[in-house]
């Protein structure tokens, strides 16, 4: 009996000493302030928003109203039968549909229509940082392929962390929405051989935070999911336009799966993927061997000289990204 008595104060104390390392993790445990990264922020000094499309907005299947900028395509559009194809645009972590503005035009001027999303929690749609739950932004995307159609095929575009989102969907059951996918500079999860050490400085992760929510939402409970584990290095300029953190739903939906290689063996339609040999982010040339590594190698195209945000706003890196998708 005493053998019991003194098993059960023992499991007792563990579970006790469990929960409280547990808590505290959660409470103490979120992302550091994290100084600004001028080779995220500098460039979108100079981008010449003059002709930047005003917000549209579609309903999501929660009422609230998401926000996406359409871009008709040019008349004289170069591609050869570009103009009955539709490029959807997924901007990067903290970014929004004016982040992706260049690229927009230059395909706009390629033939494609094109429409750029703010994707849920940036932006103009909703609270900055903020998801209700984990698959939300799958939900969105299909409401604005409803809200929104197109005659034609679509592909979507995805950048940095909205490539890992849309290698996401591209291996989701709601993957035949779109007929393509393109990936740029794609962000594969903390654990991916892709990913610079430190996040490239870019990033502040809330690592205890980040595991103890994880714990706690395997065991169902989501009530501190809306808590930050991200912070983003902005700067002052910056933050009127841009997203500072990551509630760890949106944190956790915005990207791929844990399992990332499940998302590229799930993936069936054509995919592409690009990046800038100089990304200070990311290792491009571990792309190739990460992908055939999962078991479906993709078209990798490598742009030289073009770091992480210039593959987005240098010039010759857009026209690699309107070969990519007339491809």
């Amino acid at each position: 009996m005493n053998i019991l008595k003194i098993t059960s104060g023992i499991v007792a104390s563990v579970v006790v000493t469990g929960a409280c390392a547990l808590g505290l993790a959660v409470w103490l445990g979120g992302p550091k302030p994290i100084a600004a990264l001028a080779s995220i922020n500098e460039p979108f000094a100079h981008v010449d928003y003059s002709g930047l499309p005003g917000v549209q907005h579609y309903p999501a299947r929660d009422g609230t109203a998401l926000a996406y900028r359409h871009y008709a395509p040019a008349t004289s559009g170069t591609g050869t039968g570009t103009a009955t194809r539709r490029i959807v645009l997924v901007h990067g972590s903290s970014g929004s549909s004016r982040s992706m503005h260049p690229m927009a035009q230059a395909l706009a001027a390629a033939g494609f229509t094109v429409d750029a999303l703010d994707m849920r929690g940036h932006g103009d749609s909703g609270p900055h940082g903020q998801a209700a739950y984990v698959g939300q932004l799958e939900d969105d995307l299909q409401d604005f392929m409803r809200a929104v159609p197109f005659a034609g095929p679509s592909t979507l575009l995805g950048f940095s962390s909205g490539g890992g989102f849309v290698l996401r969907f591209a291996g989701g059951a709601r993957q035949g929405l779109f007929d393509r996918y393109v990936l740029l500079s794609p962000f594969l999860r903390y654990n991916a051989p892709t990913l610079r050490p430190g996040n490239g400085d870019w990033a502040s992760v809330g690592m205890p935070r980040m595991i103890g929510l994880r714990v706690l939402n395997r065991l169902g409970v989501t009530a501190w999911n809306s808590l930050p584990v991200i912070n983003f290095a902005l700067d002052a300029a910056a933050r009127p336009f841009l997203t500072g953190s990551y509630s760890y739903t949106l944190a956790t939906n915005f990207g791929p799966h844990d399992d990332y290689a499940a998302d590229i063996r799930s993936a069936q339609a054509p995919m592409q993927l690009l990046a800038g040999t100089d990304d200070e982010l990311m290792v491009a040339d571990r792309y190739a061997s990460t992908f055939a590594a999962a078991g479906k190698p993709v078209p990798v195209t490598l742009v030289p000289g073009a770091g992480h945000i210039g593959l987005t706003l240098a010039p010759a890196a857009l026209r690699s990204v309107v070969t990519a998708c007339q491809s």
